[in-house]
């Protein structure tokens, strides 16, 4: 079996403002606008990956970027050009600052954002190596 494509379904209360965050604080390109049911939003955000941690890894990536313990089982992350650039932009659009951005030992950037809805983000810049 060979799979095609990654998606992640978001049930959430207020879906303006949730998209209006994913689209106009994190820049992803909103695709196709289901309005037959309620409303969904199918949003683009580059090549998706899959990441599965332990809890001694989650918690070593958690003690990296925030310095305690503080993603649930789901975090979302998302490599962009300039991590301050993004943050800012994220923060207007109803993101809370978990952490400020942090130099990893990969050499990423890292910033720790909560979203409106309440999901963990890593918004990371690939540094130069």
């Amino acid at each position: 079996m060979s799979v095609m494509e990654m998606r992640v379904a978001l049930t959430v209360e207020d879906f303006e403002a949730v998209t209006a965050f994913y689209r106009d604080g994190l820049g992803l390109d909103p695709g196709d606008l289901w309005t037959d049911h309620g409303k969904g939003q199918l949003f683009y955000a580059g090549r998706a990956t899959l990441e599965v941690f332990d809890p001694v890894h989650a918690s070593a990536v958690d003690q990296l970027e925030v310095g305690t313990r503080v993603s649930g089982q789901i975090r979302f992350a998302f490599q962009v050009a300039d991590v301050h650039a993004a943050l800012a932009r994220a923060l207007a659009y109803g993101a809370v600052l978990v952490h400020e951005p942090v130099l990893t030992p990969w050499n990423d950037l890292n910033a720790r954002l909560r979203s409106p809805e309440g999901l963990q983000i890593t918004l990371f810049q690939a540094m130069e190596k």
